[in-house]
């Protein structure tokens, strides 16, 4: 939930960071993100998710879960709040800043990620091990609902009070000058659900399988999990002292790609591939809602109704396409199974994105919005009923 909303709020509030900064009169337009500045808005918190990842688990097979899940929750708190404060007035510092610390931010979320899938495949049994899983990622689609659900309701309540007119009546202040709150809030609110998770998260014990395999200590995991599962467990040390003796090999030995290689190359190459779709649509909504007539033309508008209208087609978006569709998977994939799922998810994405694809100039127009917005929003379903 905290990663999809810190990732994915950057997108409600890009536009309006544009009108804020990089107004030019002598355009008469709206002030805009320049694509190379847009780009490292948006795309600078993978940037560091992808380093995160890297470096988080290395040192969640060192540490344990439990200890590195706590230092990823801190920086992901600290970042959040430091991108909203991002010091400065003008573009250039204002701007640097903010990519500073969307970077660190990533950093805790490449961290913070992929430990949450590990924990609960390390907790649950073989029987629910898919649906548990599913239901941890169906959380980023509640994630993103709701990075569009504050940005709005933030956006409403200072457009109540402070609403500017629009830009083809007042070039200047269309742009509200309270408007410079409204995005440095939206950015420190991901903080608040990191913050009231610590608790939780540090009482939870070390997952068994890391206890009893890395570790090696049967007696310590068998009295974790017993606590977690409310039952007695008994510790059979023979049985893992010949587990591990059968499994002593590292992550770069040729045993190791002989067992497991073949399943790492295809779950690798697959969510790689899955991921160019998915964040790059979820990252460039912005831009593509006012083609589908969901956002009115920016010139027509203030920058506080401009983003108020980006969020909520957000969160129509995910609501009717992302969210479903995790849950669909939740409720399906013990029943189906993850490669039919999959190879559905990835044909029907297929069809769907060359429809918009080859018909786009047909789609865009204000006549057939709504089966755009369609077609849009079933990509995302099946991403998530499927691949994702």
């Amino acid at each position: 939930f905290t990663d999809a909303y810190d990732l994915f709020c950057i997108t409600t509030v890009s536009k309006l960071l544009g009108r804020l900064y990089y107004y030019d009169p002598a355009t008469h337009a709206p002030g805009k993100l320049p694509h190379s500045v847009n780009n490292w808005v948006t795309g600078v918190a993978l940037v560091g998710t992808l380093t995160g990842q890297l470096v988080f688990g290395w040192l969640g097979d060192k540490l344990g879960r439990k200890k590195v899940y706590g230092l990823t929750l801190i920086l992901m708190v600290i970042c959040a709040l430091c991108s909203g404060l991002s010091f400065g007035y003008s573009r250039k510092v204002v701007i640097g800043t903010l990519c500073f610390f969307r970077f660190w931010l990533g950093f805790g979320i490449g961290g913070d990620y992929p430990l949450s899938a590990t924990i609960m495949s390390e907790y649950a049994n073989k029987r629910t091990r898919g649906a548990f899983i599913a239901a941890v990622f169906a959380m980023q689609g509640v994630g993103i609902i709701f990075a569009g659900l504050v940005s709005m309701i933030v956006s409403k309540v200072f457009l109540m009070n402070f609403g500017g007119k629009a830009f083809t009546t007042d070039e200047v202040f269309s742009t509200e000058p309270e408007a410079d709150y409204v995005w440095r809030i939206v950015l420190m609110l991901g903080a608040l659900p990191a913050l009231l998770t610590y608790y939780w998260r540090m009482k939870m014990p070390e997952t068994g399988r890391y206890t009893a395999i890395i570790e090696g200590n049967a007696k310590q995991a068998a009295i974790d999990m017993g606590k977690v599962l409310d039952i007695e467990i008994q510790a059979e040390g023979e049985k893992l002292a010949k587990f591990k003796a059968a499994n002593e090999y590292s992550l770069l030995s040729n045993e190791f790609f002989m067992r497991h290689g073949h399943h790492l190359l295809g779950t690798m190459t697959t969510w790689f591939l899955l991921d160019i779709a998915f964040y790059s649509q979820n990252l460039t909504q912005k831009d593509i809602f006012p083609t589908m007539g969901l956002v009115s033309n920016a010139k027509n508008i203030s920058a506080l109704r401009e983003m108020f209208e980006t969020s909520r087609a957000m969160s129509v978006i995910a609501l009717l396409g992302t969210f479903p569709g995790y849950w669909f998977t939740v409720f399906f994939i013990e029943k189906i199974g993850r490669f039919k799922i999959q190879l559905m998810g990835f044909f029907m994405m297929s069809i769907f994105m060359a429809i918009i694809g080859v018909k786009y100039d047909y789609l865009k127009t204000k006549e057939h919005k709504w089966t755009f917005a369609a077609l849009y929003g079933l990509t995302f379903f099946f991403a998530n009923f499927g691949p994702n």
